[in-house]
């Protein structure tokens, strides 16, 4: 539910322009669109769940994005955690679907309110306001170091283009981020969109939880801006081997990913990559990959 984007009129600027009269014009463009989400957690009963964390996102995959939150910031296990998640009214008029209510399963333990961890969060950074890199580094319960995969690095070099292509909304706008989850054998299995890097991950990550697909072995997550030190646990905690990105990786994040066991590839742009972490994992182009399905 949601809209991706939306049309707005601009006045558009074009100094080289032939026709001096049409330097300046006016037109419809499409922008990306980019609204607050309310994410609110508890057990179950009367009363309302408690709210736990705010993020601007593109409206759609909502529920994934809420239950790949969780999932990433070790709130819950997996999906026989979650008795049920839903979009509910929130105060504006007319409803624009901005809360997802989640009830924890019987059991479960209710996030507990910490200081040191302000789960306000902005389209460009999923852990901004967190006091420190111990408040942040979540454990993993899969043991991602011992994943065979493999991936010729010519079958890598030719996955930005799939992403690319598999994008909806990005020729509209040019202003939406993408993750992709694939097979070692390079089949796209799921693709989100969402002006948050972030974002986009969870929204795969809680569809995989969703689908009761989690450990992710055998996978590969490839995003289409840098690798951040969040991205990289969010991969971490899915319990996927490799996360390739097109632009740079932090430093953080090849800290991450050799503490993880972690394959971190960075600058993936045409014929060319930088393995930073988990070299074993790329194998030479004749070679093919372990991949599931």
């Amino acid at each position: 539910m949601g809209r991706a984007t939306d049309r707005r009129n601009v006045l558009r600027i074009d100094l080289d322009a032939a026709d001096p009269h049409r330097v300046a014009t006016r037109r419809p463009d499409s922008l990306s669109v980019e609204e607050p989400l309310e994410i609110r957690v508890g057990p179950g009963g009367p009363g309302r769940r408690r709210p736990l964390a705010v993020t601007m996102r593109t409206p759609g995959d909502d529920l994934d994005l809420a239950i790949g939150f969780l999932l990433t910031e070790g709130l819950i296990r997996d999906d026989a955690d979650v008795r049920t998640a839903q979009l509910c009214a929130g105060p504006d008029t007319p409803n624009t679907y901005n809360v997802v209510d989640v009830v924890l399963a019987p059991g479960v333990p209710e996030p507990a309110a910490d200081p040191t961890r302000n789960f306000y969060t902005t389209s460009s950074c999923g852990v901004c306001g967190k006091a420190s890199i111990d408040a942040v580094r979540t454990r993993s319960p899969y043991a991602v170091a011992d994943d065979p995969l493999t991936v010729p690095a010519g079958l890598l070099a030719e996955l930005p283009d799939r992403l690319r292509a598999a994008q909806r909304h990005f020729d509209r706008t040019g202003g939406l981020h993408a993750a992709g989850l694939f097979t070692g054998d390079g089949e796209l299995v799921v693709l989100r969109e969402d002006v948050g890097r972030h974002n986009a991950v969870d929204k795969v990550v809680g569809w995989a939880v969703r689908q009761g697909r989690l450990p992710l072995a055998g996978h590969l997550l490839l995003v289409s801006g840098r690798a951040s030190f969040e991205l990289t646990q969010k991969a971490w905690m899915a319990g996927v081997p490799l996360l390739a990105a097109v632009s740079a990786p932090s430093t953080l994040a090849g800290d991450l990913a050799e503490e993880a066991g972690m394959t971190l590839v960075g600058f993936l742009r045409g014929r060319t990559m930088n393995v930073y972490t988990g070299a074993h994992r790329i194998g030479p182009a004749g070679q093919g990959g372990v991949g599931r399905a």
